[in-house]
C-alpha cells in the first residue's frame, strides 16, 4: 500500500515538474521567437524628434524600394538610397525590435563619407517576411541574399561595406564568418559574442536564478520550436573567419550586451581591425550620443584600412584621386 502511494506521489510530482518544464520552454521561447517589436510609427516621431531623420533629404534622395527573395522563403523589405553618383554601397542591418528608418542616420553619414546605402528590414520587422525572429541565425541567410542582389546592381568592382547595430551586428559577423566574406569592410556596432551567455545574463538580472537548468530547457525548446540552439549564435566563433577589415564599436555605459562582449571579437579576430570604446551611452547609443567622433571614428577606419589596401593603390570614387598605400598596422585601439 505504501509502495502505490509513494509510486502515485511520485508520478504527481514528475507529471508536475515535466508540466513546468515545457510551460517554461514554452514561455520563453514564445518571448525570444516573437520578441515584441517597437510601433513603426513611434520609431518614426522617436527619429523625427531627435533630428536623426531628415525628412525632407529622404523624401529628395534618389532611392530604389527593393523586395530580395529569402533563401527562408519569404520577402526581405529594403530601400537602396543613391544621394551620391558612385556605386560604392554600404548595407546597413538594424537591432532587434528596429526596423530600417532608424538605420537611415547612418546613411546620411555615410553620404558624407561618399558611399550610397541600402537600408532594410530584417525578417518579422517592418515590412520583410518571417514567421520568428533567430537572432542571426535565420538573418545571417537574409544577408547574403541582400548582398548578392546589392552586387548584382552596383558591380563587383564597387566597395561594399556593412554595417551592422545590435542583433545586426551579430547577424553580419555570422554571415561574413560562416557563409561568405562577401564585402570590402564590416563596421560592428555593440553585437554581442556570444547568444548564450546574453540570454543568461538576461535570465539572471530578471530572476536571479543561477541555476543553468532553465537554460538549458529553453535551448531545447528553441532547438525544437525554431530549428536552431544558442550556440549556432555563437558570433566570437565566426569572427575568427573574417579575413576583411573589422572595425568594432561599444559604449561603456551599455548595461544590456556589455562592452567586454565587443572587446572578445575584437581580440578573436585575426588581420585588420580597428576597435573604439565610447564613455558615453547606452545600448546602441554611440553614434546618438557621440556623432561627431563617431563619424570621425569611421571615416579613420575607412581611410586606414579600406582605401589604403596592403601593397595595392585603391582610387576614392569620388574625386577619381588616388591614396598612395602604406603599411597598415593589423590593429589599432582606442578608447575615448
Amino acid at each position: 500500500m505504501k509502495r502505490k502511494k509513494f509510486l502515485w506521489a511520485s508520478s504527481i510530482v514528475t507529471t508536475f515538474l515535466s508540466t513546468g518544464a515545457a510551460i517554461f520552454g514554452f514561455v520563453v521561447t514564445n518571448q525570444l521567437m516573437y520578441i515584441k517589436k517597437k510601433d513603426v510609427d513611434f520609431i518614426m516621431h522617436r527619429e523625427l524628434k531627435a533630428q536623426r531623420f531628415d525628412q525632407n533629404w529622404f523624401n529628395q534622395c534618389p532611392k530604389e524600394e527593393l523586395s530580395i527573395d529569402s533563401p527562408n522563403g519569404y520577402p526581405i523589405k529594403g530601400i537602396f538610397l543613391k544621394p551620391l553618383e558612385t556605386k560604392n554601397t554600404i548595407i546597413i542591418c538594424h537591432g532587434v525590435t528596429e526596423n530600417k528608418i532608424s538605420m537611415v542616420k547612418y546613411a546620411r553619414m555615410f553620404e558624407r563619407l561618399g558611399f550610397n546605402t541600402f537600408v532594410f528590414d530584417h525578417r518579422r520587422h517592418g515590412d520583410s517576411g518571417g514567421k520568428t525572429t533567430s537572432y542571426g541565425y535565420y538573418e545571417k541567410f537574409d544577408l547574403a541574399a541582400v548582398v548578392q542582389t546589392v552586387k548584382s546592381i552596383v558591380g563587383e568592382k564597387a566597395l561594399i561595406g556593412i554595417q551592422g547595430e545590435s542583433m545586426g551586428a551579430a547577424s553580419m559577423i555570422l554571415y561574413a564568418g560562416l557563409i561568405e566574406d562577401g564585402a570590402d569592410f564590416y563596421i560592428a556596432d555593440c553585437g554581442f559574442s556570444n547568444f548564450s551567455e546574453l540570454i543568461s545574463q538576461i535570465m539572471l538580472k530578471a530572476t536571479h536564478l543561477r541555476s543553468k537548468i532553465p537554460l538549458h530547457l529553453a535551448n531545447i525548446f528553441l532547438r525544437l520550436r525554431d530549428g536552431y540552439t544558442f550556440k549556432s549564435v555563437t558570433p566570437k566563433e565566426a569572427v575568427k573567419n573574417i579575413a576583411s577589415p573589422v572595425l568594432f564599436i561599444h559604449s561603456l555605459g551599455d548595461d544590456f550586451i556589455l562592452p567586454y562582449m565587443t572587446e572578445e571579437m575584437y581580440e578573436e579576430k585575426e588581420g585588420p581591425k580597428m576597435i573604439k570604446l565610447f564613455e558615453k551611452g547606452g545600448h546602441a547609443e554611440s553614434f546618438n550620443e557621440n556623432q561627431l567622433a563617431y563619424e570621425k571614428t569611421v571615416e579613420e577606419f575607412i581611410e586606414n584600412y579600406v582605401y589604403k589596401n596592403g601593397s595595392e593603390t585603391v582610387p576614392i570614387p569620388l574625386d577619381g584621386k588616388h591614396v598612395e598605400s602604406t603599411e597598415l598596422p593589423l590593429d589599432e585601439k582606442e578608447i575615448s
